[in-house]
Formats: structure tokens, C-alpha cells, sequence
């Protein structure tokens, strides 16, 4: 991992009162650098060597979604997929698009939809997930 995104992660730390901890450093700087959610597997596969067990990665992954870091983008097939909270707004994500014919997970950061009305007969909306679903242009190729 580059010292900049080191020194990124440490920074989210400090500003959200957290302890900079190795296991929150590094599952940070993977997500930091994913370019599409994670699931806790994925996160724990791009960790060094002497990373932390599942048990570690699980709870981090709680604190940093608790102080508002990482959040948790969609939930899939029973599992969650995370990403840096920062590329999003506070109550809007971006979607994301998962293909049907191979699996993989995109996310369509440059594509803002509508938010929805804050409040709808008496509901507060606190935050809006948009998941798409279909064919990616390789697999719509090979159809």
C-alpha cells in the first residue's frame, strides 16, 4: 500500500476520534484503494500476510461503518460489500451494478440519481441505496 493512502486512512482516523490501529489502517487503505465494494472475504484477501483473523477484520469493519468511514454499500447473496464512505454524500450513494452473467460488482460513481423526498407521509428517508442489476457489456457480447 502507498504511503499516501496510509497517511489517508490515518487522517479518516483522527478525524472521526478513532484509534489509528495497524487492522483499521489496513483494512482502510484496501478500501481506500478498491475501485468496487468489498465483501469482508475480498478485504481479508488483500491484506498482508500477517493480517488480522476474520473475528478482527468483522469488528473493524463495525467501528469504521459506526463512526460514518466505510459504509456498508449493498448486501448480496446474504453478504455485505463495503466502501469508502467518501464517495458519497451523506444520505446518497452512488448505485452500483451488479452483473448477472459473471458476478462482478461496478460502481457507477459518475451516474447521480434523484434523491428521493427527505420525508414521505410521516417516514424519514436517512439514506438512499440504489443496486442495478442485468447483463455488462462482455457478458451481453457473449448472449
Amino acid at each position: 500500500m502507498s504511503p499516501a493512502t496510509r497517511c489517508k486512512a490515518e487522517t479518516l482516523l483522527t478525524e472521526a476520534a478513532l484509534r489509528r490501529t495497524p487492522p483499521r489502517i489496513a483494512v482502510l487503505q484496501v478500501l481506500l484503494n478498491a475501485r468496487e465494494p468489498l465483501n469482508q472475504d475480498q478485504i481479508t484477501a488483500r491484506l498482508d500476510r500477517d493480517a488480522p483473523n476474520k473475528v478482527t477484520v468483522y469488528r473493524t469493519l463495525q467501528a469504521l461503518c459506526a463512526a460514518g468511514i466505510v459504509h456498508r454499500a449493498f448486501v448480496q447473496k446474504r453478504t455485505w460489500y463495503f466502501e469508502s464512505a467518501e464517495r458519497c454524500t451523506e444520505h446518497q450513494c452512488h448505485p452500483h451494478f451488479t452483473c448477472t452473467g459473471c458476478g462482478r460488482t461496478s460502481c457507477l460513481a459518475e451516474m447521480r440519481l434523484p434523491a428521493v423526498a427527505r420525508s414521505y407521509k410521516g417516514y424519514t428517508i436517512q439514506r438512499q441505496r440504489v443496486q442495478l442489476e442485468g447483463l455488462c457489456p462482455k457478458c451481453r457480447e457473449c448472449k
